[in-house]
C-alpha cells in the first residue's frame, strides 16, 4: 500500500476533467461559486488602493467634495483666489479715496477763499510811514524778507508738531500749515501791488479774489487788463486753486519727517518757496510799476472787520 494516496486525502479531492486543467476557461464542474459579498470587496484592475477601502467608497467622496468646489468662481480652477472680486474692492477703495480727497482739496479752497478777505493789508502811506527812507526796491526786499522768516516759521512749527507723525493727524497738519502760509503769502502779495503801484480796483472782497488769483496762478495782476482779474472766481479759477493746493501739499510732505528733521526741512522748503513766489509776482509788477511821484492820491486801504493775525 506504498504507492496509494492515503483515503483521508483522497476523500477531499474534488473530481475534475483533464481539459480543466489545461487551460480550460468554464468552471470546473463541482466547484462552488464564491459568496458575491466576497468578490465585492476585491480591487478590479487597474484600481488604485491606497488602503482606505474599495473604490465605491472613494466616488462616494468624491462626489460629496463636487458641491464645495463648486462654490467659487465658475470657470475658475478649485483652489484660486476669486480675482474679479479682489480687483473690485480695490477699484472701490481707490474710487473712495480719490473722492475724499476731491472732497478735502475742495474744502481746503473753499476756507482759502474765506480768510482771503480777513487778511489785513498797509497801504503804501503805512508802510512808508514804518520804513521810512527806502526806496521801492528796498521795501519789497524787506517784504519779502519778513514773510519768508514767517513762512519759515509756521514750517518749522508744524514739523516740530509732526515729530512722532500720527497718520490720522497729518492731513489737519498739512492743512493748517497751508492756511497760515497761504495768508502770510497773500499778505505780502497784496502790499507788493502797493509798492509797485498796482493797486487792483474795486472794494475789500474784490481786491481779496484778485490777490487770491496772483496767489494761485503765481503772477502779478495788470490792473490796465481787467480780464486779469476774477473777482467771481468761477469754476476755473476754483479748479487752479485745488491744484496749486495739491502743489503745495505735495512739496510740503518732508515736513511731516520724525525726530525734528521734518522743522529743519519744512523752515528751509517754506522760506524757499515764499521767496520764489514773491520774485516772481516782483518781476511782473515791476515792467508795469509807476513811480511813487507819479501815483494818485488813493484812499486808504479798508481793513477788515475780524483780521487774521499775521505778523512779519
Amino acid at each position: 500500500m506504498a504507492g496509494d494516496t492515503p483515503s483521508r486525502k483522497r476523500r477531499f479531492r474534488l473530481p475534475r476533467k483533464p481539459e480543466a486543467y489545461q487551460g480550460g476557461t468554464g468552471p470546473a464542474p463541482g466547484a462552488h461559486d464564491a459568496p458575491a459579498e466576497h468578490s465585492a470587496l476585491l480591487p478590479s484592475p487597474g484600481t488604485r488602493d491606497d488602503e482606505r477601502g474599495p473604490s465605491a467608497s472613494l466616488a462616494a467622496a468624491g462626489g460629496a467634495q463636487a458641491p464645495a468646489e463648486q462654490a467659487g468662481t465658475p470657470g475658475a480652477p478649485a483652489g484660486t483666489p476669486d480675482r474679479a472680486g479682489r480687483l473690485d474692492a480695490v477699484r472701490r477703495g481707490v474710487r473712495k479715496g480719490r473722492e475724499g480727497a476731491r472732497a478735502g482739496l475742495a474744502h481746503l479752497a473753499d476756507r482759502l477763499i474765506e480768510n482771503a478777505p480777513r487778511v489785513p493789508v498797509r497801504d503804501l502811506a503805512t508802510l512808508r510811514g514804518q520804513f521810512p527812507g527806502l526806496t521801492p526796491e528796498q521795501l519789497a526786499d524787506r517784504l519779502i524778507a519778513g514773510a519768508a522768516n514767517a513762512t519759515s516759521t509756521v514750517g518749522a512749527g508744524v514739523g516740530a508738531a509732526a515729530m512722532l507723525p500720527v497718520p490720522p493727524a497729518m492731513p489737519a497738519e498739512m492743512a493748517a500749515e497751508i492756511t497760515g502760509v497761504a495768508a502770510i503769502e497773500l499778505k505780502l502779495i497784496a502790499e507788493l501791488h502797493e509798492v509797485y503801484g498796482q493797486r487792483p480796483p474795486g472794494n475789500l472782497k474784490e481786491r481779496a479774489m484778485a490777490y487770491l488769483t496772483s496767489w494761485t496762478e503765481e503772477r502779478g495782476i495788470d490792473v490796465t487788463k481787467p480780464a486779469t482779474i476774477n473777482a467771481a472766481l468761477g469754476g476755473r479759477m476754483k479748479r487752479e486753486l485745488r491744484q496749486q493746493i495739491m502743489k503745495r501739499m505735495v512739496r510740503n510732505l518732508p515736513n511731516l519727517m520724525p525726530f525734528m528733521v521734518g522743522a529743519a526741512v519744512g523752515a528751509v522748503m517754506n522760506r524757499r518757496d515764499t521767496k520764489k513766489l514773491a520774485e516772481r509776482i516782483r518781476a511782473d509788477l515791476r515792467t508795469r510799476q509807476v513811480p511813487w511821484d507819479a501815483l494818485p492820491p488813493l484812499p486808504p486801504l479798508e481793513q477788515p472787520q475780524n483780521p487774521k493775525e499775521i505778523g512779519f
